[in-house]
């Protein structure tokens, strides 16, 4: 084999796919750690997980990192558009509001799964203890940057990541291993590196996965993501992946810590399950046909 074939396909003249991720996640965290020397260094930010404004800032170094990153990667290495990774406008606000209110209902079952059996406590509204302009914009914090996570996440990980290495293998492995490495970008998140955050998210990026391929199209994944994040955290006051900023509704998950998640939240336990089964069926449903 000559040896440029190595590093170029045959085909087609481009890197190869392993080579173009392999720039990508350069090009991403050097971009990332640009980014975060002012904030980091210069302005003395060090993010706190229970706070939305930080929550916020967080999401908003990540999201122009990735952005940057796949523009650049895939328009000067992929030699394509960023709209073929699933991005047409076509269906666009229906699959982001139908992937929005299917993360809400997930996030729901989880709630009444862990109340009924009372592993959790019912403590009150944010309102009632917390003056409007307080518990309100938190909200809006929460919700700009879950907005900014789940459009940043999924273009990066089911758009650039799964649609490159499905173009260098298969299917197959292309689902496995992007949701693996959607596992490990959560491994420095508050308590992300034990066994259960890791299989959680693994099973989430699966779920995502499913969604994407039902659709060739990013936007129901983007409002999963978006509606499965702002409605676990801002709305019924659960940590997501391990960042416990304070929600709408305040309780407190007593139940044992195999089936709530602990202090990461519902998606290192086996409350996640059911969760994801019921979001598989409605996944199937809104795609049928």
């Amino acid at each position: 084999m000559p040896l440029r074939n190595l590093f170029f396909s045959p085909k087609d003249g481009r890197l190869r796919a392993g080579w173009r991720i392999a720039f990508f996640f350069v090009l991403y965290f050097s971009i990332t750690f640009l980014l975060a020397i002012p904030a980091f260094a210069l302005m003395g930010f060090n993010p706190d997980v229970t706070n939305p404004r930080d929550l916020l800032f967080a999401s908003l170094i990540g999201g122009i990192a990735s952005g940057l990153a796949v523009f650049m990667t895939r328009r000067s290495i992929d030699r394509k558009s960023v709209e073929s990774l699933g991005l047409a406008p076509a269906r666009m606000w229906r699959d982001l509001l139908a992937g929005v209110g299917i993360g809400t209902l997930m996030i729901a079952l989880i709630y009444l799964f862990l109340l009924v059996p009372g592993w959790l406590v019912f403590e009150g509204f944010a309102w009632e203890t917390d003056p409007f302009s307080v518990w309100a914009l938190a909200l809006l914090n929460l919700t700009l940057a879950f907005i900014l996570v789940g459009i940043s996440e999924e273009v990066m990980v089911r758009g650039y990541i799964l649609q490159n290495i499905e173009d260098g293998l298969n299917l197959l492995w292309a689902i496995v291993i992007s949701s693996s490495l959607f596992a490990l970008l959560h491994l420095g998140n508050p308590g992300g590196a034990a066994f259960g955050p890791i299989f959680g998210i693994f099973l989430a990026g699966l779920f995502f996965a499913y969604a994407y391929l039902r659709t060739r199209s990013l936007w129901l994944a983007i409002g999963l993501h978006f509606g499965w994040n702002l409605a676990m955290n801002a709305v019924f006051g659960f940590a997501v992946s391990g960042a416990d900023a304070p929600g709408l509704l305040h309780q407190a998950v007593t139940g044992p810590e195999i089936w709530t998640g602990g202090a990461f939240g519902p998606e290192a336990g086996l409350v996640l399950l059911p969760a994801l089964a019921a979001g598989v069926a409605l996944v199937a449903w809104y795609t049928r046909g």
